[in-house]
């Protein structure tokens, strides 16, 4: 007699033939469900649901409503410079580490590269465009002008809007803490000895 006549048959264990057979059914119930009709309405759903197209978005600028269709993707930043053409907003990075872009948001100071435009509905906007009153410049503004807290002035919008939140959340208390909080905001030209001058002494004049 063989050695293979004379071996018994290997046989699967009963739990493994068990999640054999649901594998199975698994897969013919799904196969059948992506073959089978959609029901009415339900295309049109999912359609609705995954959309990447045009929406029309409403944002509230510098005590303005402006509206545009954008896709949902566009970058409140991108949106600004180039479907509103407020360009004192700057692109550097484009990554949020520079602070070019810093706007404030309800107050609150956000880097708007790494934002959605879609997201900042119903709330108010302000860019540098925003903060004089006519011909009277933000006291943040006359303080970098008189302090030379600027060189080429790339990062000044950017700079300027981060010390307007730096002062309103009461962290211009002396020249460390304004460093401090001031440290998100990048400047090139290395003119970080008069920006902190700049916000002293705006924060001086505002309180």
């Amino acid at each position: 007699m063989s050695s293979e006549e004379s071996s018994p048959r290997a046989e699967s264990p009963p739990e493994i033939e068990a999640s054999r057979r649901t594998v199975i059914k698994a897969g013919v119930a799904v196969t059948a469900a992506a073959a089978a009709p959609a029901l009415p309405g339900t295309s049109e759903v999912l359609a609705g649901e995954t959309s990447t197209g045009p929406v029309r978005t409403a944002l509230h600028v510098n005590g303005v409503v402006r509206e545009q269709e954008m896709e949902p993707r566009v970058t409140l930043l991108d949106a600004l410079r180039e479907r509103f053409g407020l360009t004192g907003t700057k692109k550097g990075c484009d990554r949020g580490e520079c602070g070019a872009c810093t706007v404030l948001v309800d107050g609150r100071r956000i880097k708007s590269c790494l934002t959605l435009a879609v997201m900042q509905q119903g709330r108010e906007i302000t860019t540098i465009e925003g903060l004089a009153r006519g011909d009277r410049l933000h006291p943040v503004q006359a303080a970098f002008i008189e302090n030379d807290g600027l060189q080429c002035g790339f990062c000044t919008p950017g700079q300027v809007m981060s010390a307007v939140a730096c002062i309103d959340e009461d962290h211009a208390g002396s020249d460390d803490e304004i460093r401090e909080w001031m440290s998100g905001n990048l400047c090139r030209c290395s003119c970080y000895p008069n920006i902190v001058a700049s916000v002293r002494q705006a924060a001086e004049e505002m309180r």
